[in-house]
């Protein structure tokens, strides 16, 4: 079986994450370690390494021990800070850039007294910390429809996207929410938050499964920007999203001569250079 394994162009940490890398690392090393709240990245891997640096995750405010935490690149709400710094902690932000303009858009729009829809998971840790800045008005879904049955909804809207999304898939949740809300004498201000890297890396990868015959997606099961690249691969060709060279099995070589490799934006280079070596070791 003659096979060649080609990777996607920008894969391995996107600069959001390098940046809170470098700065966690910085700051682990200066005190012998030091707590983040929430995980800095959503990929057990990262984790693991950055555990044996003493870096401690933890849940909540009421959970930190010592006298400085560090806000992961997904951020938090301005609630969340004002607690942290009632208790007299310092706090490290290594919030992405991109997220904090999702969270400074959120702002202005409800000081403006805009009702935000963010175009995202609910239950995703950045979400959260955009509504934070929303205030009391704003909403989370990837469903029009979450909107749309709304009695009486407000008639000034702001809408955002959570910065990993699809953007066609944005488009469309937004052209929803225009065609509802234009004919209710709404104002509606839509404007783009997706990151500019993770928009490359969706085009990038899109192009190389269109020419493979198999995608392996490296990143962590919990990585929203991961599964959206799996949902982008799987409607072109064969996919599997995985973390580590062990769930590789042998059987999905068989037939395949072109396979692609790409990765969320958390994923590592050590990783990558596993999943890769261990692929061209079968071939």
């Amino acid at each position: 079986m003659l096979l060649k394994v080609k990777r996607a162009a920008g894969i391995g940490f996107c600069m959001g994450v390098r940046r809170a890398i470098d700065i966690l690392e910085k700051v682990a090393g200066e005190r012998g370690g030091v707590e983040t709240l929430g995980a800095v990245v959503h990929n057990q891997q990262v984790l693991r390494r950055l555990d044996e640096i003493g870096v401690r995750i933890v849940k909540s405010v009421g959970d930190l021990r010592g006298d400085v935490v560090v806000v992961s690149s997904h951020g938090v709400g301005p609630k969340v800070i004002e607690e942290i710094m009632s208790r007299n902690i310092e706090v490290v932000d290594t919030t992405c850039p991109f997220v904090k303009r999702a969270q400074v858009a959120a702002r202005r729009l409800a000081e403006s007294g805009f009702f935000t829809i963010v175009f995202g998971d609910v239950d995703h840790p950045e979400v959260k910390g955009i509504l934070g800045w929303a205030g009391d008005k704003g909403m989370a879904t990837q469903d029009a429809a979450t909107f749309t049955g709304i009695d009486n909804p407000p008639r000034h809207l702001g809408v955002l996207s959570q910065t990993t999304q699809i953007p066609p898939d944005f488009a469309r949740f937004a052209t929803e929410i225009v065609d509802y809300a234009l004919v209710k004498d709404s104002e509606i201000r839509i404007i783009d938050t997706i990151c500019h890297d993770i928009r490359r890396r969706q085009t990038d990868t899109l192009a190389l499964a269109k020419e493979s015959d198999l995608v392996l997606v490296v990143g962590g099961q919990t990585s929203a920007n991961s599964r959206h690249l799996f949902e982008l691969c799987v409607k072109v060709t064969k996919t599997y999203l995985i973390e580590t060279t062990d769930e590789i099995q042998k059987s999905w070589l068989f037939g395949k001569s072109w396979i692609g490799v790409t990765s969320g934006a958390s994923t590592d280079e050590q990783t990558i250079d596993e999943v890769i070596a261990r692929l061209e070791s079968l071939a």
